[in-house]
Formats: C-alpha cells, structure tokens, sequence
C-alpha cells in the first residue's frame, strides 16, 4: 500500500475512533459513540456529519423504547478509505 492513501478526513482524531469503531460492526448506535469517544453529542454529529458528507458514513433513525436514535455504518467506500488508510498508516511507521 502507498503512502498515497493516508486520508487527512479520516486522520483528525475522533473521525479515526469513529472509523475504528464503525470497521468492527455492522451499525452502531449514536450514544454508543458518544459514550466511547467521551465526547458531547454536538461534538460527535460533527464529527460524523463531516464522514457523512464525504459519503464514508450513512446515518439512519429509528424509534426504539418510545425514542428515536440514531445509528451510524460505513458505506463501502467508508469501509475502503478507512482500511486504505489504516494501510498507509502501517506504511509509514513500518
């Protein structure tokens, strides 16, 4: 893998633990993220609304126990930067 696919949107911090995170499961509920990250639920929106418009993040809501959440889950091209990425990672500390 080259140097090429290191991915500055993906790299920022929190946008990395939410990739990390996201690689591992189908879905994943928002105030699981939040909770993980320790981070407010503004921060975190942010932080997926940026993922979410480079189209790596798909973001969907559903009513459970009389409340609505929202879940996060990588898009295919998500899933591929994200491991691209991870790959030059590797490059670079190998």
């Amino acid at each position: 893998m080259t140097v090429g696919a290191f991915n500055p949107l993906i790299h920022a911090p929190h946008r990395l633990q939410i990739c990390a995170t996201l690689d591992t499961v189908d879905k994943v509920e928002f105030a699981f993220l939040r909770d993980r990250l320790d981070v407010s639920e503004s921060v975190l929106s942010k932080q997926v609304k940026a993922l979410e418009d480079a189209g790596y993040v798909k973001v969907s809501k559903a009513t459970r126990d009389g409340r609505v959440r929202s879940w996060a889950a990588f898009t295919k091209a998500g899933r591929t930067a994200y491991r691209d990425h991870v790959a030059a990672l590797r490059a670079i500390v190998g």
